[in-house]
């Protein structure tokens, strides 16, 4: 009995249940960080609006009136709590690889030296303030680089 052709049957069969498996993993693998990049950009989409939210709030209640000081520390600080600033955190916290969350802590410390120093009595505009603005928006930058690169996304040139 010549077992040729049923060793080439089985080497064939083996070999395409073999390759069959390796594409569905891959196409997996794929599909799996597809949807990881997905989960990321909508956390950093998330957290850069949360910033900005807080950044445009606090500035908002600091040029408003205030009868004390308390309470235009009490409104700022309410105003940031307002925006989903801190589940935007934690959110980036727990997705994001660490150049971009230490990038993303930096921005949310650099807001919160302006919430601060506008909690303090600081004007906006005034020459306390340009330069907590200035490294704010620098810290913004950073982070937002990083994001893109983190998405594949090349840089804007613009910042």
């Amino acid at each position: 009995m010549d077992w040729t052709p049923l060793l080439s049957t089985l080497t064939g069969a083996v070999i395409g249940i073999a390759a069959t498996l390796i594409a569905d993993r891959n196409r997996w693998r794929r599909e799996e960080a597809r949807h990881a990049l997905e989960v990321r950009r909508e956390v950093y989409t998330e957290y850069v609006s949360a910033l900005k939210a807080a950044g445009e709030e606090i500035r908002a209640v600091a040029l408003g009136d205030h009868m004390s000081e308390s309470a235009r520390d009490a409104a700022v600080r309410e105003a940031v709590r307002g925006t989903g600033i801190y589940t935007a955190s934690e959110r980036l916290w727990l997705v994001g690889p660490p150049q971009v969350v230490e990038a993303g802590n930096e921005a949310f410390h650099r807001l919160r030296a302006i919430r601060d120093a506008y909690a303090r009595g600081v004007a906006v505009g005034s020459a306390d303030d340009a330069p907590l603005i200035e490294r704010r928006r620098k810290a913004m930058a950073q982070m937002r680089r990083l994001m893109r690169e983190d998405l594949g996304i090349g840089p804007l040139g613009i910042e």
